[in-house]
């Protein structure tokens, strides 16, 4: 019998455990060999492939509807996109096997009506980009021909306001593996042989969980406070003598280099690395409103060395952004340390954090993200050939542990005490976790004693003046970092600066939506697709906004987990903005963005499993 034609519960036995009434019938009746997870599978717009469990209730939307993308051949070519009134668009493309169009004509015989008569780019920067494709183009479209005002758009030419864009021969490099990464190389070979000493030393690679698992348990006291013990415990770990100290790497000959680039993180707000909805045009709202700190989305190493386009976009910097970080995620080492390399030659930035809170089961699985809290001799190759390369900053952003109440954050930290680490964060919740129950602050308020002289920085469930108040004067935490506060309310970092409840009006947060879309159209751009790529980011940014309770309808402060019943607003915008429903979501949109297709659909892309 060949393994083709064996019946499934020979190759697997493990599927005698959990389906024996199909094995059965395959031996009793021969029926032909099936996958026996097909015999779950529901309708056809069922999401899932088998019987639905808990995880699978939660997490990602992943059947969402997308965007659907037009063939090339009814596109125009973008070398035409720009074309001035003395320019022949036949004659501007340079590839003679070009799949997209260049028919001015009869690409305006078929364009959809214009939007509206002021075009944000053109008002803004003297030039619209998008030229003939801007679905705002009445205003600098004359005969086919785009305008251009040379006193405003000279000034904006020479002085970009986003920078860190992926360089055409930068990319062709990266593709063509061709990339002087010989630093780099150097640096993972010299980090390699430091952790291997240490480890021959004693022999240690990795935190186990199962030792001290219930750390936090003994000794906190029963008004959620840390004993005495740890604090004294924690000092004392300060205190070692040179011999009494694990074995560590040298830091002295790339230390002075890093002085140039130190921050001064004490009291700063910083604005959480955000996946999908940390995105540009959101963060330059959030630095107006009052964040001290942005960061990039959650960029993947092995992406970055490829010259993945859409990897790279996601560490371009606005000019608002003073003290911009890119968070790097990936489990090699060696990669981490290129990708390092290559931010640091080609890109703008004040700071590196690498990621080890992500607990997306695709970057946990490879070793990255929150694995790497358990693998800390990867985790030290990675700091300690970054730190090597860097001259400015590297950060750590961790959660308290992998599994609920098996805490292991502080043991990590007292070992980046010797890696050379300028600042850590502490997300207050386990991977397992994720966003149910309450941060642990009595934990994080533990993890930044152990981790003095280095400042710590507190994240979770910080929602309103009063609650960033406490958490600073009752912690010792140099700042706090803000992740879904700042989705459901960007105006928090005005309300902590000013110290006050901000009572937005529903008008002041239809605003801000505009603001967000003409970023966007800057971002994304404003023709058709980048008008429908903002309205998704829009309607991802609503699926949180719409949590929000306006202050005076309200006789308590607001919880960030507490999910409030159905209400009518102060007016028919406030009521339409508390809706949970996606399609009052769109017709927000559609005010400022005009009506979608006639077949668009969104779904967000989180569903939650408890209000978060």
């Amino acid at each position: 019998m060949n393994s083709e034609s064996r019946p499934y519960f020979v190759k697997k036995l493990r599927g005698l455990t959990t389906i024996p009434v199909i094995v059965l019938l395959q031996l009793q009746f021969k029926i032909p060999y099936e996958d026996p997870k097909s015999f779950y599978k529901g309708d056809e717009n069922s999401t899932t492939d088998g019987p639905p469990t808990k995880k699978q209730r939660t997490g990602q939307n992943k059947k969402r509807p997308k965007m659907i993308k037009l063939p090339r051949s009814s596109k125009l070519c973008r070398s035409v996109w720009d074309v001035r009134e003395d320019q022949d668009p036949a004659s501007l493309c340079t590839f003679p096997n070009c799949d997209f169009s260049h028919d001015l004509d009869a690409y305006l015989a078929v364009k959809p009506d214009s939007l509206g008569e002021l075009c944000h780019n053109y008002e803004t920067y003297g030039l619209c980009q998008y030229g003939i494709t801007c679905r705002y183009s009445n205003e600098h479209l004359e005969k086919g021909r785009n305008k251009v005002n040379e006193e405003k758009w000279s000034h904006f030419e020479k002085n970009p306001p986003v920078i860190n864009i992926l360089k055409k021969d930068v990319q062709q490099l990266l593709r063509r593996k061709k990339y002087n990464f010989d630093q780099s190389l150097e640096a993972d070979k010299k980090a390699k042989a430091i952790v291997g000493n240490r480890r021959n030393t004693d022999g240690s690679a990795r935190v186990d969980e199962d030792k001290d698992d219930s750390v936090a348990d003994e000794n906190k006291s029963q008004n959620g406070t840390i004993k005495d013990s740890m604090n004294g415990s924690a000092n004392e770990s300060n205190s070692l003598t040179s011999e009494d100290k694990p074995v560590g790497p040298a830091l002295s000959d790339h230390i002075d280099k890093r002085e140039k680039g130190k921050i001064d993180w004490k009291g700063k707000l910083y604005l959480a690395p955000l996946t999908t909805l940390g995105n540009l045009p959101y963060r330059r709202i959030c630095k107006r409103l009052g964040a001290d700190i942005t960061c990039s989305e959650m960029a993947l190493s092995t992406s970055f060395l490829q010259g993945n386009f859409s990897e790279w976009a996601l560490v371009k910097r606005h000019e608002s952004e003073d003290l911009f970080g890119i968070q790097v995620c990936g489990s090699n080492s060696e990669a981490m340390i290129k990708c390092t390399q290559l931010l640091k030659e080609n890109v703008e930035f004040d700071f590196v954090d690498i990621n080890m809170g992500c607990p997306i089961d695709l970057i946990y699985k490879q070793g990255g993200g929150s694995a790497l809290m358990r693998r800390t001799g990867a985790l030290e190759n990675m700091v300690l050939g970054m730190t090597d390369i860097l001259d400015k900053p590297l950060t750590l952003k961790m959660r308290t542990s992998i599994h609920n109440n098996k805490e292991i954050a502080h043991k990590l930290i007292e070992k980046a005490k010797l890696w050379d680490i300028d600042m850590i964060t502490v997300h207050g919740r386990s991977r397992e976790q994720r966003y149910t129950k309450d941060a642990d602050w009595n934990y994080i308020n533990m993890c930044a004693g152990v981790a003095d002289p280095i400042p710590l920085f507190g994240n979770g469930d910080i929602f309103t003046y009063e609650d960033y108040k406490k958490r600073m004067e009752t912690t010792k935490i140099a700042g706090a970092m803000f992740a879904r506060g700042a989705l459901i309310k960007p105006w928090i970092f005005t309300e902590i600066k000013e110290q006050r409840e901000w009572d937005i009006s529903s008008e002041e947060r239809f605003n801000i939506l505009k603001e967000f879309a003409n970023n966007g159209m800057e971002h994304w751009g404003s023709d058709t697709e980048g008008i429908e790529k903002t309205r998704r980011y829009m309607l991802e940014w609503l699926s949180f906004l719409y949590r929000y309770i306006p202050v005076g309808l309200l006789d308590q402060p607001q919880g960030i987990n507490q999910r409030p019943p159905k209400y009518f607003g102060r007016n028919d915008l406030e009521t339409k903005m508390a809706s949970g429903n996606a399609k009052d979501w769109v017709e927000i949109s559609s005010m400022i963005l005009g009506p979608p297709a006639d077949d668009f659909e969104f779904l967000p892309k989180h569903k939650a499993n408890s209000w978060a």
